[in-house]
């Protein structure tokens, strides 16, 4: 275990590197001087690529963007739609026309360009305009595929707005409350043009200060935001938000242990023994200065096999059940994770969405696993079978516990390591036999996590990269579509899922937690299973 002492010894390197960046932020405008309490620091250790919705494809791009900007729904702490600058809705009986009626109290950030008042109302011309610029090829927005199905949209005047389908998609209302469909004025955008993602103006709690990329970015509180809180009074309670970039996971853990932020998202391997015991509980050192929140998140992690390799272990069902069987999840995530994240032994669908299942998964039956390798062995005439599994730094510990575990049942697995983005292109491009990855949900419908099942996904140009096709499967995911009825179209999730765990086409290790520390001067934080940071109601005492 290492101590907190012999953290600062190590990171000797970045202390002037922190100390000059806490200290531009400080200064940043002197009438925040008298206002610490007002004032919530984070770090971001993965740095901000944008702050133009149109492009906030990262969990950190959606956390800064999510204070700047808002669409015409949200989400609320347990992932239920709710209204934002809709205030109601109404479908049609097909299930085709979303007809939206807006608030008329909702205002742009102040910026000159407005005119003399220095801002003005959005109508639902601007929601006009902003989808259009989503969808336009020239504008070549990753997020452009939210409006897929969506076959026209248009004002029907300033407060009303109208969606036609293409055809009936149920999920389709939890995909506008991405931040991608986000609200922004078109006399702004055209004027900074591709600037506008260092020079937003949208109409959320927090408006844009300033922003010295890979240093620090500013928020200050939007006196003209339209949400109260249940009491009527006035949101945001923050003053600003200040944020550091501070490139490592330690460094940021010790400025957090050193109350120089108020908030750390997330358990890196670096400082969990530090901050937390064997079961996960945090540490009598921390207990009295430190709130620790944790909740689901919809986040699979797995292990994944191509299934059009010629290597024939790969092509063997016996084999990937064998993998399935070998292993003790409830075990790993105690001892590799300090008992954050919930062991997968259910399907691909992770707990919190319609459609998961406890039964449908693999359970720990080393016996069982040993008796299908036997087997393998006995019907293939392959006396040591042998597979390379491929993983980034960050989850060797635990492909290289699997690694163990697996050697006892008689199978040989060889653990290599890529870089991230190596290995995102070598999955896609069907370059790995077996791998690790993560599947996190883009929109709250189980049928995120079952897209990578369907036949017509096939990677490079969709998201199975598995390569597996299944009939059944792709009848089912197009009959999905049709149904409106939630309890039917929960079950036939399941079927899927389970169609593809009969199949062993991965290995679904753990479903993530989200995990948050603050100090306890914060207040109001909240968790919501999708890990968006939403300060609104935040307060520092």
């Amino acid at each position: 275990m290492k101590s907190l002492k012999t953290s600062i010894k190590y990171l000797t390197p970045y202390l002037f590197l922190i100390s000059f960046s806490l200290l531009l932020i400080s200064c940043t405008d002197n009438t925040l001087a008298n206002k610490e309490h007002l004032v919530f620091r984070y770090n971001e250790y993965a740095n901000i690529n944008t702050l133009d919705p149109a492009f906030s494809r990262t969990l950190q791009d959606n956390s800064a963007n999510n204070q700047l900007f808002n669409g015409l729904v949200q989400l609320d702490s347990a992932l239920n739609i709710k209204p934002c600058i809709a205030k109601n809705w109404t479908i049609s009986n097909d299930a085709i026309t979303y007809t939206f009626n807006l608030r008329n109290d909702v205002y742009f950030h102040k910026h000159e360009l407005f005119g003399d008042r220095l801002t003005r109302l959005v109508t639902a011309k601007d929601f006009e305009y902003s989808l259009n610029r989503l969808r336009d090829e020239k504008v070549a927005a990753p997020g452009s595929w939210v409006l897929n199905k969506v076959d026209d949209f248009k004002a029907i005047n300033d407060t009303i707005f109208q969606i036609t389908l293409k055809q009936p998609f149920p999920a389709f209302i939890g995909l506008l409350s991405m931040k991608y469909c986000s609200v922004v004025p078109k006399e702004i955008v055209t004027h900074y043009g591709t600037e506008f993602r260092s020079n937003p103006i949208g109409t959320g709690p927090f408006k844009f200060k300033r922003w010295e990329e890979n240093i620090k970015l500013v928020l200050r509180r939007n006196e003209n935001y339209f949400e109260k809180d249940s009491k009527g009074n006035p949101l945001p309670y923050l003053e600003a938000v200040a944020i550091t970039f501070l490139p490592d996971k330690q460094s940021e853990f010790l400025q957090f242990a050193q109350g120089n932020i108020d908030y750390l998202s997330g358990l890196d391997a670096s400082y969990k023994d530090e901050l937390l015991t064997a079961d996960g509980k945090l540490r009598s050192a921390y207990s009295e200065t430190v709130n620790m929140i944790r909740g689901p998140y919809l986040n699979t992690e797995y292990l994944g096999f191509y299934l059009d390799s010629k290597t024939p272990e790969i092509q063997s069902k016996l084999i990937r059940k064998a993998i399935n069987y070998g292993f003790d999840r409830k075990k790993m995530m105690l001892y590799l994770n300090n008992g954050v994240g919930n062991p997968a032994n259910g399907g691909f669908i992770p707990k919190g969405l319609q459609g998961y299942n406890e039964s449908i998964g693999f359970s720990y039956l080393p016996d069982k696993a040993k008796q299908l390798v036997d087997q393998f062995k006995k019907e293939s005439g392959i006396s040591n079978p042998e597979i390379t599994l491929i993983t980034t730094s960050n989850y060797l510990s635990f492909c290289e516990f699997i690694q163990r575990e697996l050697e006892k049942a008689g199978l040989t697995i060889n653990v290599d390591v890529m870089p991230e983005a190596t290995l995102r292109s070598a999955r896609s491009n069907g370059k790995v036999d077996m791998f690790r990855s993560s599947w996190v949900a883009d929109y709250l419908d189980a049928e995120n996590y079952l897209s990578i099942f369907y036949s017509k996904n096939f990677a490079p140009n969709g998201s199975n990269y598995f390569h597996f096709k299944n009939t059944q499967l792709d009848s089912l995911y197009n009959n999905a579509f049709t149904i409106t009825d939630i309890e039917k179209r929960k079950h036939m999730y399941t079927t899927m899922d389970s169609i593809a765990m009969q199949n062993a086409i991965m290995v679904p290790l753990f479903y993530d937690e989200v995990i948050r520390f603050t100090r306890k001067r914060v207040s109001g934080l909240g968790i919501n299973p999708i890990n968006l940071l939403d300060l609104r109601q935040v307060k520092k005492n």
